[in-house]
């Protein structure tokens, strides 16, 4: 049974990749095989049900796949999470092995590259060491297997109650967000989103009005002088920004909670305990030569 399916999953895997990949045929096929071998199953079963949608049309790859195991405690990750296990380079371990800390390693999640974060004869990306020896290596296609999942960082969001703001992070940024631009996100707690939305149409304009197209980290915002209105991607929709004694507020009844709570170079995230509503108050939007 377990072979039937293995045949079957790489009759899949050419028939996808022939159109979608300039990796050739005859390289996949041997590498997949390998896979399969070496106990990389599920990532071998996997890459037929993505591969149209995510090789991509170069000339080098590299993969790194977490083990059958990663999968089994893991479940099958939603696709924008394998996004962060392709990298449209060829990455041999050697070259990751002699990076140096910090260094960045591009992938297919948009907007999104893997951090080396130690280096040496035992490398890690994201944190997650990368295994002793490739999978495959013929120089152009590079598999090296990994213990577990990357993630884009949103994890401590779920670990913080805000697991409803980090999904829709994961969607929005692999298809709507492509370009690298700096955000602002205020997340609120699951609890109130739960409560609030009954209708999924909802959810979109739900996440845009929480999204600002610019990066204020808590320190700027608490600097703004009361009355800033913030623009954000849900058109009409502004935040604004206020005081009520020690207590910075949006749109007046919405306090910021927990601030910074996830942060990099072009993204901030602060979490809020209530989701945003038109504010009681009038205000008038910034001048677009303002910055923050």
């Amino acid at each position: 049974m377990a072979a039937t399916k293995i045949l079957l999953s790489l009759f899949f895997l050419f028939s996808f990749l022939s159109f979608s990949s300039s990796i050739p045929t005859e390289t996949l096929r041997e590498a997949a095989v390998i896979l399969s071998n070496s106990g990389y199953l599920s990532m071998s079963l996997t890459l037929p049900l993505v591969s149209n949608s995510l090789i991509p049309h170069t000339p080098s790859l590299t993969i790194f796949s977490p083990s059958d195991t990663a999968f089994t405690q893991s479940g099958q990750p939603p696709l924008s999470i394998l996004r962060l296990h392709f990298s449209p380079l060829s990455f041999p371990l050697n070259s990751l092995e002699s990076l140096s800390l910090g260094a960045k390693i591009p992938s297919l999640f948009p907007n999104y590259s893997l951090t080396i974060t130690s280096t040496g004869d035992d490398v890690s990306l994201n944190g997650v060491k990368i295994k002793d020896s490739p999978v495959y290596d013929d120089g152009s296609l590079v598999i090296l297997g990994v213990d577990r999942f990357f993630d884009t960082g949103f994890g401590v969001l779920n670990s913080k109650g805000y697991s409803v703001m980090a999904s829709f992070l994961d969607l929005q940024l692999m298809v709507g967000f492509t370009d690298k631009t700096a955000l602002t996100i205020f997340a609120p707690v699951d609890e109130v989103i739960k409560a609030f939305l009954g209708d999924l149409r909802e959810y979109s304009s739900m996440f845009l009005k929480h999204a600002v197209p610019c990066k204020i980290m808590w320190g700027d915002l608490v600097n703004f002088d009361d009355g800033v209105v913030l623009e954000t991607y849900l058109e009409g929709f502004g935040i604004t920004v206020s005081t009520s004694g020690d207590n910075l507020m949006l749109n007046d009844q919405a306090s910021v909670n927990f601030p910074d709570m996830y942060h990099n170079d072009w993204l901030v995230i602060h979490g809020l305990q209530s989701i945003l509503k038109e504010p009681e108050s009038e205000y008038s939007f910034l001048d677009d030569g303002d910055e923050f």
